[in-house]
């Protein structure tokens, strides 16, 4: 055995072993999809006009604080629809001034007169398309971090068809409904002030400021509580500064924890810049109640005692499991805006083991019948064929599993269609040998122009071939996409075997004697 043919054998040796390591054992290496694994399949909607409208309720909200700070206190300001809000009453003596506060907000806003001292506010467009590509994008990162924490095994979150939709797979989750409140519960933490309250109802709320509750004021609705020991809980409301001190997102961590009653509570910490306003907005109201509120409902409302800086705490009538899933909810960032649910399908892992085992058989029994037609049309040289056929079958299993790819039903049909690959090129290669021999040419001059000439024909079946894998997973969606990657790797290792794992083969047997006939 010469030295080259030596180096090809390891070199193959090598490909099976690192192949086989790569996929082995099956059941923890290789990634199933959700139609092989079971779980579940949805597609949600972002509401980006819920980000956009508290965009301009936040906007017209510091611009109230721009004007009180600036002594001008005749305006009304209001938010009046998601990309709009309206100054009325703004004093002609102090028009100027007003112009002057307006500097940032016209950056993001035109500017509309309504007659004197009054004006209308309109987002820009193109900062209209950018936030609501925004919102989607970070509601994407967010739903994603939340999936991750739920331990969910090979999950995909991405962009779907739609500028505002996104697609998520949970393959192997049984609590379908955990996951999907997880995933679409807003958990939008804010810190605000107590005006006044608690009250029995909204409308006590609002006749405590004579009926018509400033613009600087908002009344949400409380967690229920006893208003004494032992009778049944009823409704609050609280009227609070509608400008929060901190929000979620100047969180650093929250935890589930137990409170001094020991009941289920969620602790959490501000970042230094959190931390910082806290300690500064604590310090300077200490003997006033502070507002947690939770996704427009005001959760607890204790009373601040001395500055607070770096921690907090979230009491209620929480299980331990509800308690577990608003720290997450938490830690993972709140969702810039509402999702609602477009699609949802459920697949049992009972019906994805059962496309496991019909996928496996249908690839078990074309190889069978492929190695009969091998074996009966090409004889002995049919070894060749099926060993290399095999060998590709391994390396893209072990490529796959290398790369991460998920394996789904129509990644099956990629492994089936490979084997006709496989199976092509090798009768392409054969019959040009058996071309060569009719020739009378040598044996070992037929096998080594079979393999030179009909290389380059096999390069370009397989390149037009990786062209159309390339289309498909570039417009396809999810389970033609698993289709694409099973075929593109199946491709690329059908070259490297029917050329280099057969023509060696053949180098192999054809090495130990003179030959002067080849069964095939």
């Amino acid at each position: 055995m010469g030295k080259n043919l030596r180096w090809k054998l390891v070199v193959i040796a090598g490909v099976v072993a690192l192949s086989v390591f790569s996929f082995y054992p099956p059941g923890q290496k290789v990634r199933l999809g959700l139609d092989l694994k079971g779980g579940v399949h949805m597609v949600l909607r972002v509401q980006t006009d819920d980000a956009l409208r508290l965009l301009t309720e936040g906007t017209a909200a510091q611009l109230r604080e721009q004007l009180r700070t600036a002594n001008i206190t005749g305006p009304t300001v209001e938010a009046t629809g998601v990309t709009t809000f309206t100054i009325t009453g703004v004093p002609a003596e102090q028009d100027a001034t007003f112009r002057s506060a307006l500097s940032t907000v016209e950056l993001s806003y035109d500017r509309a007169s309504n007659g004197p001292g009054n004006y209308t506010f309109t987002m820009k467009p193109n900062i209209a398309v950018d936030d609501r590509e925004r919102t989607v994008n970070q509601a994407l990162q967010t739903i994603e971090r939340r999936v991750n924490e739920l331990g969910v095994a090979e999950p995909i979150v991405a962009r779907h068809s739609a500028a505002d939709q996104i697609l998520v797979q949970l393959p192997g989750v049984t609590d379908v409904n955990r996951a999907k409140e997880i995933i679409r519960s807003t958990s939008l933490l804010e810190l605000k002030l107590v005006d006044q309250g608690p009250f029995p109802d909204e409308a006590a709320a609002r006749q405590a400021y004579g009926g018509t509750v400033p613009p600087d004021i908002q009344i949400l609705p409380g967690r229920p509580e006893a208003v004494q020991p032992g009778q049944p809980a009823t409704a609050v409301y609280y009227a609070l500064r509608r400008v929060a001190a901190v929000t979620g997102r100047d969180l650093r961590n929250a935890t589930p924890q137990l409170d001094e009653y020991n009941r289920p509570a969620v602790g959490f910490s501000f970042n230094n810049e959190g931390a910082q306003k806290f300690g500064a907005f604590t310090g300077a109201n200490i003997g006033r109640q502070l507002a947690v509120v939770l996704d427009g409902r005001v959760q607890t409302a204790p009373r601040i005692d001395s500055r607070i800086d770096y921690e907090g705490r979230i009491t209620g009538t929480f299980s331990s499991q509800e308690a577990a899933d608003l720290a997450l909810t938490l830690r993972s960032g709140a969702l810039p805006a509402s999702l609602t649910y477009l699609e949802e399908r459920t697949v049992g892992p009972s019906l994805g083991a059962a496309s496991v085992r019909s996928g496996v058989s249908a690839a078990l029994g074309g190889l069978a019948l492929v190695m009969i037609f091998l074996l009966v049309y090409y004889r002995l040289s049919g070894f060749n064929a099926i060993a290399s056929i095999v060998v590709n079958l391994i390396i893209l299993l072990g490529l796959m599993s290398y790369l991460g790819a998920t394996m789904t039903l129509p990644g099956i049909a990629g492994f089936i269609l490979t084997i006709g690959m496989g199976v092509d090129s090798n009768v392409l290669i054969f019959e040009r040998i058996k071309e060569e021999l009719a020739a009378a040419r040598g044996v070992k001059q037929a096998v080594s122009a079979g393999f030179d000439r009909v290389f380059l024909t096999i390069l370009d079946t397989h390149v037009a071939s990786l062209i159309s894998a390339a289309f498909l997973f570039q417009f396809g969606t999810g389970p033609i996409r698993g289709f694409a990657t099973t075929l593109t790797i199946g491709l690329l290792s059908n070259v490297f075997t029917a050329v280099f794992v057969s023509r060696t083969m053949f180098e192999l047997a054809l090495s130990r004697r003179q030959v002067t006939s080849l069964s095939i």
